[in-house]
């Protein structure tokens, strides 16, 4: 059983920054990959970003690449999304998900993850 809150959402004004955050707890960090999801109102939930068990891997949809960082530290059972140069098709509540898998081809699919956060909403203004 994992346990993942997310938190740093709210409203920005468009090509501004947010960082967030989800803790993990319940099992050892290091074993799962990590992904963040967004699901915006009338949309299915989309793949945006997953970090390998180390963070040496990353993969990104492209909507973000360049824009968005996706982090974590294993010491603090914590990952991370910075999330720069925010567009307000950007807005959507965020979740992050953990997964038994650790290959990026595997890490993009929705299907791939078993336990998930509750979301955070993020709101950006133009």
């Amino acid at each position: 059983q994992v346990q993942l809150v997310e938190s740093g959402g709210g409203l920005v004004q468009a090509g501004g920054s947010l960082r967030l955050s989800c803790a993990a707890s319940g099992r050892t960090f290091s074993t799962y990959g990590m992904g963040w999801f967004r699901q915006a109102p009338g949309k299915e939930r989309e793949f945006v970003t997953a970090i390998s068990r180390s963070g040496g891997r990353t993969v990104y949809t492209d909507s973000v690449k360049g824009r968005f960082t996706i982090s974590r530290d294993n010491a603090k059972n914590t990952v991370y999304l910075q999330m720069n140069s925010l567009k307000p098709e950007d807005t959507a509540v965020y979740y992050c998900a953990s997964s038994n898998f650790d290959g990026t081809i595997l890490l993009r699919k929705f299907s791939s993850y078993d336990y998930w956060g509750q979301g955070t909403q993020v709101t950006v203004s133009s």
